[in-house]
């Protein structure tokens, strides 16, 4: 009879390696994830603050110069109109002048008006990177390992 040459330790152990003991409970395990998670959601809920916050102030820039641009209609209307009638009454008559000016002033409004709505059309209310991570996290969640 053949003898088959036995392994040596150093070969069994590359041939069979020994499973990892984990001490860690089952309801550890659980908690550990529960943190995660729970940590996971705290990192989300302030990026989508981050955002909105971001978002706010745009509005708030783009609805500060729209109330900057009525007021400022507003008073150049009052006082530049009332020179403006008196000077052109001189050559026109007062009814008339009045017509010019304030048509002159309409003009200048909406050309105020268009720049401050273009500018409020670039806010985004909605907090994109956010729901891009989130879109991630649901992706890793079903394949945590792919």
């Amino acid at each position: 009879m053949a003898t088959v040459p036995r392994p040596s330790p150093s070969t069994r152990d590359r041939i069979r390696p020994e499973p990892v003991q984990d001490d860690r409970s089952l309801a550890e395990l659980v908690g550990e994830v529960t943190t995660d998670l729970q940590t996971l959601f705290r990192q989300e809920l302030a990026l989508a603050k981050a955002e909105l916050r971001e978002e706010a102030a745009k509005a708030g820039k783009a609805a500060g110069l729209l109330s900057g641009a009525g007021f400022a209609g507003y008073m150049t209307v009052v006082l530049l109109s009332l020179a403006a009638v008196f000077g052109l009454a001189e050559l026109i008559g007062l009814g008339w002048s009045a017509l010019v000016v304030a048509v002159l002033w309409a003009i200048a409004g909406a050309v105020m008006f268009f720049m401050g709505r273009s500018r409020m059309r670039e806010v985004s209310p909605r907090p994109d990177r956010t729901i891009e991570t989130l879109k991630e996290d649901a992706r890793w969640a079903k394949h945590p390992t792919g």
